[in-house]
């Protein structure tokens, strides 16, 4: 479920109140009352925040109504209280983790905090709005007169900084955006003095959660053109650009997400390109060709290893597969010849069970698509979601369309 934003002016005893009506919307024998409390608090809080109900709004609604109401089917099974119905303080929880925060004190002691006139997290909110909206103005005289606001860090669950808030990726939904000026935004901080590759609590947390790591896997920067500049600009302040954990994570990262800008970016300014994974996505034919001696054999010294999050087996033939469903992803026919004449299985899978031909078809690489065609890559084959070739290649078109892609009947029809 999306993480909800707050309605201006939030008072403890309201939220004590809504929680109470859970517990009784919960207990009803009115089969839709659970929809019926979600409704009314969504609904209330979109016109409190000056939101209109356009129909872009109301899908949102919707499926924030029925996530709370499957998450208050799941807390009423698996709590001791089950046959009294919903306890009081799991739907605290609900509506604190509704919001983003890990527990109903923490959330409680936020809107008591938030309350307070020039507070750390009254004035720590404002800053994170500044950052997304773009506002300099407020920015400057926030950073000016509170030297701290810089290492200060969000009380939600995920623990971001002001920095990790220019990547809009990991935070609440809401504040997931990229103005024109984040360039900009992010100089500021930095040379305010932020900390370039300090951590954050998104996802679970680890050694990757950095804003570079956060920026290069993020749709809305790379939506706003952006993505390129705002790796620069960290890497101008010494982001590190083969990751904390010299694992070359924000190479692999930005490839792993479909960044190309972001990748060729990273290694222009030199990020190491040392795996066959990474050569391959970015078309170098002559790396590959001396990395790879056959469909599962690397050359000596060659690493096996990526970041963990990728799940990739400490193997070769795994590691050259991954390699070639990158290069077809990415529209590197060259490397993809080179390899099919290496052996690798035209139908290899990446982590997704998305074949090479599924990738070069979503991204209509149109030399790719031939040459796998050719080398008899099979088009029924389904990805871990159920779809072939053609049911992907639709899908993408309809639901997530890759820029610059024309989705058109030929090219359904060349499949």
């Amino acid at each position: 479920m999306d993480v909800l934003p707050l309605p201006p002016g939030p008072s403890l005893k309201h939220y004590r109140k809504r929680a109470k009506d859970l517990v009784k919307a919960a207990k009803s024998a009115d089969a839709g009352a659970v929809r019926t409390w979600a409704t009314e608090w969504l609904e209330t809080l979109a016109r409190l925040r000056g939101v209109g109900i356009t129909p872009f709004v109301q899908g949102s609604i919707d499926r924030a109504i029925e996530a709370i109401e499957k998450r208050v089917r799941e807390k009423v099974s698996e709590s001791r209280h089950t046959v009294a119905g919903l306890a009081l303080a799991d739907a605290q929880y609900l509506i604190a983790r509704a919001h983003g925060f890990d527990n109903w004190p923490g959330f409680a002691k936020h809107l008591e905090r938030v309350s307070q006139e020039g507070s750390e997290s009254q004035v720590f909110e404002s800053a994170a709005d500044a950052v997304v909206s773009g506002d300099i103005g407020t920015l400057e005289a926030l950073v000016r007169r509170h030297p701290g606001l810089l290492r200060d860090r969000s009380t939600r669950a995920h623990r971001a900084t002001l920095l990790h808030y220019v990547s809009a990726n990991g935070v609440e939904d809401f504040r997931q955006r990229t103005p024109l000026n984040a360039p900009v935004v992010a100089r500021l901080l930095l040379d305010a003095g932020a900390e370039v590759d300090v951590l954050a609590n998104t996802y679970g947390g680890g050694s990757d959660q950095t804003t570079m790591n956060l920026l290069v896997s993020s749709t809305h920067p790379a939506r706003a053109g952006l993505q390129g500049t705002l790796v620069e600009t960290l890497l101008d302040f010494g982001a590190a650009i083969n990751g904390l954990g010299n694992d070359g994570s924000p190479l692999l990262t930005a490839l792993a997400f479909g960044y190309a800008e972001a990748a060729e970016t990273l290694a222009r300014r030199g990020a190491r390109v040392d795996s066959v994974i990474a050569a391959a996505a970015l078309g170098r034919v002559d790396l590959v060709r001396s990395f790879v001696r056959d469909q599962n054999t690397l050359g000596p010294g060659q690493p096996v290893m990526a970041p963990l999050w990728l799940r990739m087996p400490p193997d070769a033939q795994a590691h050259i597969e991954f390699a070639f469903v990158g290069a077809c992803k990415f529209g590197r026919t060259a490397v993809v010849d080179l390899l099919l004449e290496k052996g690798v299985d035209p139908a290899a899978k990446d982590g997704d069970a998305m074949t090479g031909l599924h990738w070069a078809a979503a991204y209509e690489h149109s030399g790719v698509i031939e040459l796998l065609l050719q080398r008899g890559a099979p088009l029924e084959v389904k990805n871990r979601w159920g779809g072939t070739v053609l049911d992907s290649t639709v899908y993408f078109a309809l639901h997530a369309p890759v820029d610059g892609v024309n989705y058109s009947t030929r090219l359904c029809e060349n499949l």
